[in-house]
């Protein structure tokens, strides 16, 4: 396949695929919490999770959803050249909420013209049947692309992490948004404490054997005012180099099914609270010095797959 001459299918390509332009996302605040936050499962969110939720770059959530997406359009006036959008549900978990509340907020955004589907972010313990209903419904409009925070598929890790939920939720969720025929797209995390390399593969093939429709691969970010970073501040544990990360991420390419579009390669830590890795914040250092590694590597015309 030719995928603008990369080894992997990336989102971009998929997007232009579909819609035969340049597609961008907007991240839009949904006003939500989690149950990782508000007592229900406990009140420290996840260990690596900042105040916003992963959701700093998200709009005001005090506006409304046509104005949150004039917001983050004019922030991105300069960079953006096409007029459609994915109106992006970012910050913290975007099913948790009685399903009339979604409704009005899912429709407010999918019903804009600009908007040519929705991306949604939540947790696959956060999914009962009257808003899976819901999401069958919004995918019968416009196309839905429902973001599951896996991370790691390694127990030890995602008790580490507090993650509060185990693998037969996700593998659930997972089975009842491919019944309704839902985009899934899986978060993964490389570099968490005690993994090892080979055990951040196994979560990336395990992943080749799900109905799933996409990935994301998100480097570990630490950041202030987070579990995760005091715990890295008192405690020390190794951090990935620029060189060890692409060599990673290379390997995770390989062994990704073809048919699963990479949404993400690295990621956007907050430069006003992130403590490490410092190189990361330069996104086009690192995804340079990946495209420029595949191509030494002769995997750009032709990358490797093992089922």
């Amino acid at each position: 396949m030719n995928w603008d001459n990369r080894p992997y299918y990336s989102f971009d390509f998929a997007m232009k695929e579909q819609f035969h332009e340049k597609i961008y996302k907007l991240s839009i605040h949904g006003g939500m919490t989690c149950p990782n936050r508000d007592g229900t499962l406990d009140d420290r969110g996840c260990i690596f999770c900042s105040g916003g939720g992963s959701g700093d770059f998200a709009a005001d959530p005090s506006l409304s959803i046509q104005d949150q997406v004039n917001a983050q359009k004019n922030l991105r006036k300069n960079k953006v050249t096409g007029q459609h959008f994915i109106a992006y549900f970012q910050a913290f978990t975007n099913t948790y909420a009685p399903v009339d509340y979604l409704r009005k907020l899912f429709y407010a955004a999918i019903e804009l013209e600009e908007v040519v589907g929705l991306s949604i972010a939540t947790r696959p313990d956060c999914l009962p049947e009257d808003v899976l209903d819901l999401l069958e419904e919004l995918s019968k409009i416009k196309p839905v692309w429902v973001e599951l925070g896996l991370q790691t598929i390694h127990s030890n890790t995602a008790e580490f992490i507090r993650r509060r939920y185990p693998l037969s939720v996700f593998d659930h969720a997972v089975k009842e948004l491919s019944n309704r025929r839902i985009n899934i797209v899986v978060h993964t995390i490389l570099g968490l404490p005690g993994e090892t390399k080979a055990q951040m593969l196994q979560t990336i093939q395990y992943l080749n054997f799900l109905p799933i429709s996409g990935v994301k691969l998100q480097l570990l970010h630490v950041l202030k005012n987070t579990d995760l970073g005091m715990f890295y501040q008192e405690q020390p544990f190794h951090i990935f180099t620029l060189e060890e990360y692409i060599d990673l991420v290379i390997n995770c390419l390989e062994q990704l099914s073809p048919n699963i579009v990479v949404h993400r390669l690295t990621g956007d830590g907050p430069k006003s609270l992130l403590l490490a890795p410092l190189w990361s914040t330069n996104k086009k250092l690192v995804l340079g010095t990946l495209h420029k590694e595949l191509k030494l590597r002769n995997t750009w015309q032709g990358r490797l797959f093992c089922p």
